[in-house]
């Protein structure tokens, strides 16, 4: 039996991740929304669980170095979120997860092989694939060796 929640973190990690990466090293509001999808609150105006969650990966990341931020926003977005020297230095740096078949094509410019192999490269490949295992696989790599 898979844990849905476990995958839920490890999927929000990665977007996480991947929109702090793409505006770093500028300060962004990140909305919780935009990680883990609309939200239904109640009829007393409460989050649903899945949300809550969503806004929790944010936090935890916060306390564990990964990203800072200088606010939340109630409980719906971190204000003037940027990932934190670790963070940027862990997705920055060359992956040795293997995630597939590694092309070994000529062609392509050593640059762009080396960028391929990077941790965020390997972290866009498996959000784009849509596939939970490997977005488990890539992020729990990556969360233990930011340690």
């Amino acid at each position: 039996m898979s844990d849905i929640h476990i995958d839920d973190f490890y999927r929000d990690v990665a977007r996480i991740f991947l929109r702090l990466y793409l505006t770093f090293p500028r300060k962004t509001i990140l909305y919780v929304e935009d990680i883990c999808g609309e939200d239904n609150p109640d009829d007393f105006g409460l989050h649903s669980d899945r949300f809550l969650s969503g806004f929790g990966t944010m936090i935890w990341l916060g306390e564990h170095d990964y990203l800072r931020y200088d606010d939340t926003l109630k409980q719906e977005a971190i204000d003037q979120a940027v990932l934190s020297e670790k963070g940027f230095i862990l997705l920055s740096s060359r992956s040795t997860l293997e995630m597939g078949e590694e092309s070994h094509d000529d062609d392509i410019p050593p640059s762009i092989m080396e960028h391929s192999r990077s941790n965020i490269a390997q972290l866009r490949n498996a959000v784009k694939s849509g596939s939970s295992i490997m977005i488990r696989q890539c992020v729990h790599y990556q969360l233990s060796n930011g340690i």
